[in-house]
């Protein structure tokens, strides 16, 4: 019933408007002030829609976000309210960020994992490799892999957040501490192979 009540939203809009479930995001190009002025244009629509069905946006989400280096930064407003511009937003559990680098999204997930990965210490007392492993499957994995094809990290630091969290989770499910990341991974799998359990290295 909602879809079907939100439906006419994007009608008489110049620019893209994406829309899942009772998320909307609408998403113009501004390299002439044709289209600066239009992309003004669309939130008018927008507000006059809200209005007529009194359906308000939330005002915490309402956010610009500017990008591309030759970007002017125009100032947008729905109905009365200017927009604020923000240099990073969190999108269905995704930070997206003006440069579109994926760093604040890749330490958000390691901090995320690091937290799992501490609660699982903590609270099991039954160190058995198998044991360990499902809980990293159920528990950690998701975190590391959640949307990972919009973040895919591809720097450096970037990629070795995520490493240092396989490596403290290899140390978990290992007993021989002192053998170093390599070896343990090369260790668990001659040990506990399973093809769909493998960790990844």
């Amino acid at each position: 019933m909602f879809l079907i009540f939100i439906n006419d939203i994007d009608k008489g809009i110049a620019n893209r408007l994406h829309k899942f479930a009772d998320d909307t995001k609408l998403v113009g190009t501004v390299s002439s002030d044709l289209e600066i002025e239009q992309l003004r244009s669309d939130p008018k629509q927008l507000h006059d829609w809200c209005i007529d069905w009194q359906m308000l946006f939330n005002v915490n989400k309402r956010k610009v976000l500017h990008f591309g280096y030759r970007n002017v930064h125009s100032i947008y407003s729905l109905g009365a309210e200017v927009l604020k511009e923000a240099a990073e937003e969190k999108d269905l559990g995704v930070i997206i960020n003006q440069s579109l680098k994926s760093s604040s999204q890749c330490i958000a997930v390691a901090k995320a994992a690091n937290r799992t990965l501490g609660m699982i210490n903590r609270t099991f007392v039954n160190r058995h490799t198998e044991i360990l492993l499902r809980l990293y499957l159920f528990l950690l994995r998701p975190k590391l892999e959640y949307c990972i094809q919009a973040w895919r990290p591809y720097l450096k630091k970037d990629i070795d957040l995520s490493v240092k969290v396989q490596k403290r989770a290899t140390r978990l499910m290992i007993t021989e501490k002192w053998l170093t990341y390599e070896e343990r991974v090369k260790s668990w799998v001659s040990q506990h192979w399973r093809r769909e359990d493998c960790l990844e290295t």
